[in-house]
């Protein structure tokens, strides 16, 4: 930085050299694409989606599938032509889907790899009247309203929310569907209400807790 010869109202003029414009520009021009230009590149990104995914993000670090009582693949099931709802009905008051009973299972199983040990032990678990002990993936929060009727009658498929099962050898947790984030990203990409109480009861008094 270089100072004039001469003075403005009392004061040396400075001049700013070219060694030193060079940095302030740069400098400058990502301060515009961060602040400025990223919104507009989010944006565009946010419109690409919405007329592409339509699902919720997946989970952004992968998670280990859980251990099940019997190995059970989604991929070899489905592509012999069963659906979901085949296995998982979802009653009154439509809340949660449910895990099949033992007999449907052993609709096909009485004969089909019937010497298998992890046929044999669904067929004990159904010989017993016992439930399989499933262990579920994905698991509603605490405080959180959920329905899953809700959310088929208005259009959402089983893939959106828990990802392409029918590729699935072992189920896993890909989608941030029991996360805020991921809740509050498809609200907003289906245009569905993102106020507290859409998800969370109401608040009252009696909810605050005493320290």
């Amino acid at each position: 930085m270089q100072f004039l010869g001469n003075s403005y109202g009392g004061e040396r003029v400075k001049r700013i050299d070219r060694k030193f414009v060079s940095p302030v520009l740069i400098a400058l021009g990502l301060a515009i694409f961060h602040f400025g230009g990223a919104p507009a590149a989010l944006a565009a990104q946010s419109a690409n989606l919405q007329g592409s995914a339509q699902d919720v993000h997946d989970t952004p670090v992968p998670l280990p599938a859980p251990e099940q009582p019997i190995p059970y693949s989604h991929k070899t099931h489905l592509a012999l032509g069963l659906e979901c709802q085949m296995c998982h009905t979802n009653p009154d008051a439509g809340r949660m889907m449910t895990f099949p009973v033992t007999a449907t299972c052993m609709n096909c199983h009485s004969s089909l790899a019937k010497n298998k040990p992890s046929i044999q032990k669904l067929a004990a678990f159904d010989s017993s009247k016992t439930p399989v002990p499933w262990v579920r993936v994905y698991t509603v929060l605490p405080g959180v309203k959920w329905s899953h009727r809700r959310h088929l009658d208005a259009g959402m498929k089983c893939e959106m929310c828990h990802g392409d099962v029918s590729q699935m050898q072992v189920m896993t947790n890909v989608k941030s569907v029991t996360s805020m984030v991921g809740c509050l990203d498809c609200h907003k990409l289906h245009n569905a209400k993102t106020t507290c109480v859409t998800c969370h009861a109401a608040w009252s008094p009696e909810m605050v807790v005493a320290k």
